[in-house]
């Protein structure tokens, strides 16, 4: 696959709870310069980010991150403030305990209730992969599908594992159709790259992708 086709799959990411608004602006000229789907940044910055970038860019942030266990009213809040602030896209992390513990109608509500608040906007349900067996997977692509979610993901990157090309694929198998694949973490060349999108990926959130291509040039 062509690496701009790659690149405009990306959400071009730095969620490092060291970062800052000097990374995050460069982060930003780096997603305008190689024409990336998104950035992915932390909630603090999405004002100033959508200021810089003016609609040129989607900005995606993240909530309930990267536990995933907030509140439901406060991973509403946390969505309602970013589309306040510009966010084009939300990245939640669904209530993974909930999940494991069988509570499938509650975390269904959850996501249902952020969808709300998102409108029109895309929301992506983080599933947390690596700490998920099998069935849970299943389950959680049964559960995104029906709460009304754009997209399900793999992972936050700040757990045990990032994305798998088995995840993406069984995502793919067992979510809805109208539901789409985000891959996320480990993404460290453009064959991995290039595997995920093949396997049933739409998006992928790295940063490591600018960073070849800026080393190519």
């Amino acid at each position: 696959m062509d690496k701009q086709a790659i690149l405009a799959r990306v959400d071009h990411t730095l969620l490092s709870p060291a970062a800052t608004w000097e990374q995050i602006r460069q982060l930003c000229d780096e997603g305008l310069r190689y024409h990336t789907a998104s950035v992915c940044i932390p909630a603090v910055y999405v004002r100033a980010a959508a200021d810089h970038l003016r609609g040129r860019l989607p900005v995606c942030t993240v909530i309930g991150f990267p536990t995933g266990y907030s509140l439901p009213e406060i991973k509403c809040a946390e969505a309602a403030r970013a589309i306040a602030d510009g966010a084009d896209e939300v990245d939640m992390v669904l209530h993974i305990g909930g999940l494991k513990a069988g509570r499938d109608t509650a975390v269904e509500e959850e996501i249902r209730r952020v969808k709300e608040v998102c409108g029109e906007r895309i929301l992506k349900v983080i599933a947390e992969t690596c700490l998920l067996t099998e069935a849970e997977k299943i389950r959680a692509c049964e559960i995104v599908s029906r709460a009304g979610a754009d997209y399900i993901k793999t992972s936050t990157g700040f757990s045990t594992g990032g994305a798998t090309r088995e995840d993406v694929a069984l995502f793919r198998r067992y979510a809805a159709p109208q539901v789409r694949v985000k891959a996320a973490g480990g993404i460290a060349s453009w064959q991995d790259a290039a595997d995920f999108l093949a396997l049933g990926a739409d998006r992928l959130g790295t940063s490591r992708l600018v960073r070849l291509a800026q080393a190519e040039e």
